[in-house]
């Protein structure tokens, strides 16, 4: 995919209100050969989907192994709004809490007071994580308005064609 097509999906507001959500569902293939999709927090900075991880997660070899990824970041509405990217996962270990961390998991719904004794245990418990940097090669935004799934787009090509026939 074209890095500017990329980009002009991503620039998209539907696009940008979904990256300003605090979940995704990373799906990569663990080294036993099988899927995995689990859901982690993220935060996008204007070129990378950045996530973090304890750096004695069990996703961590099977990144090294295969650092190709795909992402989901959807809504629960119906219609669903969905952004789909696929990438390469880069790991970066470092020391203490990214500042990436604190930023993605400031959306929650906390307290002044819940967010000092929150950061202070993880403060307390990490002495460092991964982040797990994927910047997009591929991206899909479907909204079932004006992008659909392509398997639908293919059905609905399908009926234009038998009802013009």
């Amino acid at each position: 995919m074209d890095p500017h097509e990329i980009t002009e999906i991503l620039n998209r507001p539907l696009s940008q209100e979904l990256l300003a959500r605090d979940l995704t569902r990373l799906a990569y293939v663990a080294k036993d050969g099988t899927p995995r999709n689990v859901p982690i927090g993220f935060t996008w900075n204007g070129t990378e989907i950045v996530m973090c991880t304890t750096k004695n997660a069990p996703k961590l070899p099977s990144l090294r192994a295969n650092p190709m990824v795909a992402l989901t970041i959807d809504t629960e509405v119906h219609p669903p709004k969905i952004l789909l990217l696929r990438g390469r996962a880069e790991l970066d270990v470092v020391d203490g809490i990214p500042q990436e961390y604190l930023q993605m998991n400031g959306s929650y719904e906390m307290t002044a007071e819940q967010r000092v004794e929150w950061e202070a245990e993880v403060r307390s418990l990490y002495d460092g994580m991964v982040r797990i940097v994927v910047t997009p090669t591929w991206v899909k935004l479907i909204d079932f308005d004006t992008t659909l799934p392509s398997a639908v787009e293919e059905l609905v090509k399908q009926r234009a064609e038998r009802q013009q026939a």
